[in-house]
């Protein structure tokens, strides 16, 4: 596998500014924001992206989702609302393959989004 920055990050070889973190999952600010809040939650074990989940991800996957969750209550968007977006391969627009989740909010977000 070539180098992945997010499992750089997750190793803590790649500085950044985590936001929660436990034995499965890091969760951590965008480096390009695209609104007030933007954090970004993955998983620690390599996954390039949501095509590569298995039946036995579910609760990897449920995990990602309540990260998000707190991740949102924290910074302050539970309750004016926020958006949860994960991006599958380039035709989306993901452009890092490592899977993740972009935690957006603290400002009104436009619809459709792309």
């Amino acid at each position: 596998m070539e180098s992945c920055v997010f499992c750089d990050i997750a190793a803590r070889k790649v500085p950044a500014r985590i936001l929660l973190e436990d034995d499965d999952l890091v969760a951590f600010e965008d480096v390009r924001p695209q609104a007030p809040l933007h954090a970004l939650v993955i998983p620690k074990r390599h996954l390039a992206h949501a095509n590569e989940l298995q039946p036995a991800d579910a609760a990897l996957m449920g995990k990602l989702l309540l990260a998000a969750q707190v991740v949102a209550r924290e910074k302050g968007a539970a309750d004016s609302g926020w958006r949860l977006v994960m991006n599958t391969l380039d035709d989306a627009g993901q452009t890092v393959f490592h899977l993740h989740l972009h935690v957006l909010g603290g400002r009104e977000l436009g619809w459709p989004p792309g």
